[in-house]
């Protein structure tokens, strides 16, 4: 530093980055907008501009695309974000089918957003494979797929749909927010994108909003990569540095939650004020043996109860409850409980009592007597 600066130039020197060649433990948080050239005017890392990437979207996206077996990975400011990245990738025409039981916003992006680029749907049942292929058109050019949905917890048959898709010419997208790659990795069952709301079990503690986008195909990852950099939907570094924390957990979260919410899936089905529990660990659910075939080692931490009674009934029950906070969202570490239809609003196909729940890591004993004085 030149001798005897300025105040106003000591400020700026004094509080530079001096400890870069440092090797802490835990990532820093690199929160620069801009990064600075060496000498011959190349970049350090090819770190330019934050919009662009940063050190901290880089480690998030490298690691959901190992933990998704995937090749390219990217992250955005939001599970919208990167639901709108894929369907912009589309071409203006383009007809997609979704699933009848999916994330309401999904629905409301299509009618509200989409069909200004003349993008068009239908919704099918992606379990009855004739009828997915009765519901393809000419212009049809993605299949997208929750297994599990959001919030009937329906399964698909995630290989078949792909084959269709393939037999077709089309694209196979699948939400694979719920399952988690600790349970399912969509790209090894021949999907084309696998898309998540890292908001939830990837977070894992409610206090992040985040999306990303895995994929193996070189010309889609330049199309995704292209919508990020130039729509800018990308989240910050610090939001990237709590989904990068969040997964260092993730195993150890997820299996937890889901051995807690098979234990509730068991007390609940035996219980006489509950008319049915939809969670596809049990042998009760239709598709219980493609679950089986598809899921590793588990079948996630979310579940749907459908009360013997009306939506009041429902509200009372999920309002009575200690351990379970009436919230929407979910993947968190603490339990939480959703009246869906309430949420969705009157043009919803979900049964009005139905209560959506997503399962922490409490200690399951306490989880059960809860739901005990509940249901009394």
């Amino acid at each position: 530093m030149k001798s005897n600066p300025k105040f106003e130039t000591l400020a700026i020197k004094s509080t530079e980055n001096k400890f870069s060649n440092s090797k802490p433990a835990s990532t820093p948080i690199y929160l620069s907008s801009t990064y600075e050239r060496n000498s011959d005017g190349s970049y350090t890392n090819d770190f330019v501009y934050s919009r662009d990437n940063n050190p901290n979207r880089k480690i998030v996206e490298q690691s959901v695309a190992l933990l998704e077996k995937g090749n390219f990975g990217f992250a955005f400011s939001s599970g919208m974000a990167a639901v709108s990245a894929v369907f912009q990738s589309l071409k203006t025409g383009d007809h997609i089918l979704l699933p009848d039981d999916i994330y309401y916003a999904i629905k409301k992006l299509m009618e509200e957003v989409f069909k200004h680029w003349n993008l068009t749907y239908d919704i099918v049942d992606m379990a009855n494979l004739e009828m997915v292929k009765k519901s393809i058109k000419k212009s049809t050019s993605l299949i997208w797929v929750e297994s599990p949905s959001n919030p009937q917890l329906k399964i698909t048959d995630i290989s078949a749909i792909s084959a269709i898709a393939k037999e077709n010419n089309m694209l196979c997208a699948v939400d694979n927010t719920w399952a988690t790659p600790v349970f399912q990795n969509p790209l090894g069952l021949n999907a084309d994108i696998v898309m998540h709301s890292s908001t939830k079990y990837f977070g894992g503690h409610s206090d992040v909003i985040g999306g990303c986008i895995v994929v193996n195909d070189e010309n889609l990852a330049k199309k995704i990569k292209n919508i990020q950099l130039l729509s800018g939907a990308v989240p910050s570094p610090f939001d990237c540095w709590l989904i990068a924390r969040g997964i260092q957990t993730l195993h150890l979260r997820v299996t937890k939650q889901t051995e807690n919410a098979l234990k509730l899936a068991y007390f609940l089905e035996m219980h006489p004020k509950i008319e049915k529990v939809l969670y596809p660990g049990l042998i009760s659910h239709p598709q219980h043996l493609i679950a089986k075939k598809q899921f590793k080692n588990g079948f996630g931490a979310m579940l749907s109860v459908l009360i013997k009674g009306d939506e009041t009934e429902a509200f009372k029950i999920s309002t009575n409850l200690n351990y379970f906070k009436t919230a929407t969202s979910l993947g968190g570490v603490e339990s939480l409980i959703e009246h869906r239809k309430s949420v969705e609003g009157k043009n919803s196909s979900t049964p009005s009592n139905l209560l959506r729940i997503s399962v922490g890591i409490e200690h399951i004993d306490d989880l059960i007597e809860d739901w005990k004085q509940a249901l009394i």
